[in-house]
């Protein structure tokens, strides 16, 4: 796709960047037919590949309106279209930069920056936690909409105390501890029982996405610092690896490098905590290795005793972070019976971040849409690998949705 910048972005790194990606675009529109906003719209300006069109008269010249701001604004940052596009459009990184410059030009209503503002100083700040827990106090009380975004209080669980020689980084997250406090005891344990030791930097916050995907991006390059800081200690002592047990945190820590390539004091630092993380299910090979040596017995009592699972890939493991496959090949290895929806596996549960907020009537349609086909599958527990997400097809189904870590966690479990 031919690109003549307008002067003022001409020669910046957001131009410069914009214009190479642009390039890669060969107008084929196969990632249309994967895009989850495009499939309930019908809108072609609300896919992929019209969202790229707008963009490109923006760094063209052309005005941008409140109307481009919204087909921008509607886009899940699924990163689907980056799976399905033969030409390897970056179509993340141009988004970022898209909704950078709208942003810039075009004024949001009063409502509509408050509620923005609320998400992105709220989420991370320390005061989430009790704020969550004042929630589900007076769950019962709350009005639907407000229910499916407050989940039931979860026991954290307890976290093991052995110390082993290997030793992994585990980012506690901002949102999760809150909402899902288990998963990072489960976590813990399960990373335990094959000898390997999780460490938590006590002043590791936010990941930075909040931030950076509500278009403060100085402010999430903030706290992407602050993590760096926090664990470069960590880093020059050996540790083998930052894992991420939530895919959405995972695909924004391995992208630092590329985010903070221009910070001179952090770019090098950046790059290696990129190539240190990794997915917990990256881990999965492993485990399952160590396991199988070490507890003979444990695929004949899991094919016995587990419950069957429906797992949900999250965009940011399938397409964000391009893994697939691994947790249903590994857990089935230890027994499990696993399986993916047979149709639309690869679209989003319409959690997507903070989508699920500003834009509920998309999120929920794409919520009992996948529900929908998880439920053809007549598991008894649905598994993901994102808090958001599950959170998110928590608030519309009563069948238990969780973590696939939780589960093997509790496989693990000594029997009484």
């Amino acid at each position: 796709m031919q690109t003549q910048l307008a002067p003022e972005y001409q020669n910046t790194p957001d131009g410069i960047a914009a214009e190479a990606i642009l390039r890669k675009c060969v107008h084929c529109g196969f990632c249309t037919a994967t895009c989850p906003t495009y499939q309930l719209l019908g809108d072609e300006l609300d896919g992929p590949r019209g969202r790229i069109y707008l963009m490109k008269q923006v760094l063209e010249g052309q005005e941008p309106t409140r109307k481009t701001q919204l087909h921008l604004d509607r886009c899940t940052t699924c990163r689907n279209c980056e799976s399905t596009c033969p030409s390897g459009v970056d179509y993340g990184h141009l988004l970022d930069i898209g909704r950078k410059l709208v942003d810039a030009k075009v004024e949001r209503p009063l409502l509509e920056k408050t509620v923005r503002w609320a998400l992105k100083e709220g989420i991370p700040s320390p005061l989430f936690g009790p704020a969550m827990a004042l929630g589900q106090l007076v769950r019962p009380l709350l009005p639907a909409s407000l229910k499916g975004k407050v989940p039931a209080k979860q026991a954290s669980g307890t976290y093991p105390t052995r110390l082993h020689a290997r030793k992994v980084l585990m980012l506690a997250g901002c949102a999760q501890p809150a909402m899902g406090p288990n998963i990072n005891s489960a976590t813990a344990r399960v990373l335990d029982a094959v000898g390997i030791q999780t460490v938590v930097a006590p002043k590791a916050g936010c990941c930075g996405a909040v931030k950076f995907h509500l278009n403060d991006q100085d402010g999430g390059k903030d706290e992407m610092r602050a993590n760096i800081d926090a664990w470069w200690p960590y880093v020059q002592d050996g540790v083998e690896a930052i894992v991420m047990n939530a895919s959405g945190c995972g695909v924004t820590v391995k992208e630092y490098g590329h985010l903070l390539h221009d910070d001179p004091a952090y770019a090098a630092k950046a790059q290696r905590i990129s190539a240190l993380t990794q997915d917990l299910s990256e881990l999965l090979p492993e485990i399952v290795q160590a396991l199988q040596s070490t507890r003979p017995d444990l695929v004949r009592q899991i094919s016995a005793t587990a419950p069957t699972l429906a797992f949900h890939p999250p965009c940011s493991l399938q397409h964000g972070q391009k893994l697939k496959g691994g947790v249903e090949q590994h857990l089935g290895a230890l027994g499990f019976a696993i399986r993916t929806a047979t149709n639309e596996s690869h679209l989003c549960c319409g959690s997507a971040g903070t989508f699920s907020v500003l834009q509920p009537k998309m999120a929920y349609e794409l919520r009992d849409r996948k529900l929908g086909h998880l439920g053809e599958l007549g598991s008894e527990v649905i598994v993901s690998a994102n808090i958001g997400c599950i959170t998110h097809l928590q608030s519309g189904t009563t069948t238990p949705v969780k973590h696939w870590a939780e589960v093997l966690d509790a496989a693990l479990a000594p029997t009484a």
